[in-house]
């Protein structure tokens, strides 16, 4: 009877240590709130100014409450480009292959790196950090990438050069190290498990977390790379979404630039082409997509926060 008495003051005092006041509760909830605010809002107001007309943004600038909508911006860039589809296309091709590329080579080479018994694993530390610090420079990497490496108006030359990310090697690294015993691995070897099938069926699964940051990580540099197909693609049917959508918008600047230089009959025309809400339409095209990917690596993340947390 003692005993339960002691238990029940004790998870009593446990209680109270870890409540916090009404007060406090809804000041948190407060800023929290006032923090999804700031993320949400300007994302709202892009896509209010994409169905905004031209005229209402010159009468009265840009507004939550525009005195004209229209679908002309998203009309032009559908019709201004019939590759917009193959773009998208492409744009998740290199997203997805690229993804699960780049995660299969950061793990492969993290792990050893984990690993104490494995002789070389400063050496090959230093040689990725090496990497974060020191670069070979556009030239050598262009002349590299492009005549050496066959790299050039495919798809290779837009996910081979982002496969190798030393940071993320060195994030995956420390990863296992917080939350992989090593006492699991000594277990796995005395009951005649290989490397690869302990790596595979042991600790990938206990480091999904992890992963499925890296994945988060490569998926976004994938979809928001253009740079690559400035340098490397010639063809219009390999261009990722981004590139495409980038050429389209210095083509309207181009043409607005020089509409004095074209005639009048031409100048009246590109004054009615769709400018601010293009370029609102084109970040909404362009953002929405990759955002769908966020709910699904989301269960993945938030497991993650629980790892080395006390259980009572």
């Amino acid at each position: 009877m003692k005993s339960d008495n002691v238990k029940i003051v004790s998870v009593k005092h446990r209680s109270r240590i870890n409540k916090i006041s009404l007060p406090s509760e809804i000041t948190i909830n407060i800023i929290l709130g006032l923090f999804c605010l700031l993320c949400i809002v300007p994302f709202i107001f892009v896509v209010i100014i994409s169905f905004t007309a031209e005229e209402s943004i010159r009468e009265i600038g840009f507004s939550f409450t525009p005195t004209k909508w229209t679908l002309e911006a998203y009309q032009f860039a559908f019709n201004s480009s019939k590759a917009i589809w193959r773009a998208y296309f492409n744009s998740f091709f290199i997203t997805i292959l690229g993804t699960i590329l780049s995660v299969l080579i950061c793990v492969l080479y993290s792990y050893p790196l984990f690993r104490k018994d494995f002789k070389y694993r400063r050496f090959f530390t230093f040689f990725c950090f090496f990497t974060m610090l020191f670069g070979g420079g556009l030239v050598p990497t262009y002349y590299v990438s492009k005549n050496i490496l066959g790299l050039n108006d495919n798809y290779a030359a837009l996910i081979v050069p982002a496969l190798f990310n030393p940071f993320n090697i060195i994030v995956m690294r420390t990863f296992f190290q917080s939350s992989v015993p090593t006492d699991l691995i000594e277990a796995a070897a005395i009951d005649g498990s290989g490397e690869y099938n302990t790596l595979f069926k042991i600790i990938v699964p206990i480091a999904k977390p992890g992963i499925a940051t890296i994945a988060l990580l490569n998926a976004l540099a994938y979809w928001n790379e253009w740079y690559l197909a400035m340098l490397y693609i010639r063809t219009e049917s390999l261009y990722p979404l981004q590139y495409l959508l980038m050429r389209t918008q210095n083509k309207i600047d181009f043409l607005t630039r020089n509409a004095a230089m074209l005639g009048s009959e031409i100048s009246k025309l590109v004054h009615e082409l769709p400018q601010q809400n293009l370029r609102m339409a084109l970040a909404v095209l362009i953002v929405v997509p990759i955002a769908f990917a966020y709910p699904f690596f989301q269960r993945f993340i938030i497991s993650g926060l629980t790892i080395g947390s006390v259980k009572g």
